[in-house]
């Protein structure tokens, strides 16, 4: 099975792409994506302009590597950002959007449930995710926190779903 995992972000949205079986999954892709940030950063143009960018990107992403399903982290909130979320909901819809027009499954995925299948404990910091992706994919140094968190969402649902079967 192959699954992509994203990180929705306004200006760098993660991927990572997985596939393989429990405890020797391998990764096909990853990376992020940069979106421009076209005029001032909050004006309500730039912010369309980015969902554009995010729709396409992920579009040619979805239709390169075929995956079986892609998982996104539910929504979660924090009470000391509350305008945060409306801003991240945009890009999370234009994922779940895209993702379902290209025909492919979507899995959701609570944060503290993919912290606590990749590090060990559902409060995991952003360095813990990057330490615990580096040494399971063996890779030289930690990835970029949102390559590591997008990698982390793929491994989690592909653990999910083989659980499943």
């Amino acid at each position: 099975m192959r699954v992509l995992g994203i990180d929705p972000g306004l200006n760098i949205t993660g991927f990572g792409c997985v596939e393989g079986e429990v405890l020797n999954e391998t990764i096909v892709d990853a990376g992020v994506f940069r979106l421009a940030k076209a005029g001032a950063a909050d004006s309500a143009e730039s912010l369309s302009a980015r969902l554009v960018e995010l729709e396409r990107d992920l579009k040619d992403l979805i239709e390169a590597l075929k995956p079986d399903a892609v998982a996104v982290e539910a929504m979660f909130t924090n009470p000391k950002h509350p305008g945060t979320i409306v801003k991240m909901a945009h890009g999370r819809g234009v994922v779940l959007l895209t993702i379902k027009r290209s025909g492919t499954p979507v899995i959701e995925l609570p944060p503290a449930e993919v912290k606590k299948g990749i590090a060990g404990h559902g409060q995991a910091k952003k360095a813990q995710m990057q330490d615990a992706i580096m040494h399971l994919f063996r890779l030289a140094e930690p990835p970029q926190s949102d390559m590591a968190d997008a990698l982390a969402i793929a491994v989690t649902a592909l653990r999910r779903e083989h659980a499943r079967v």
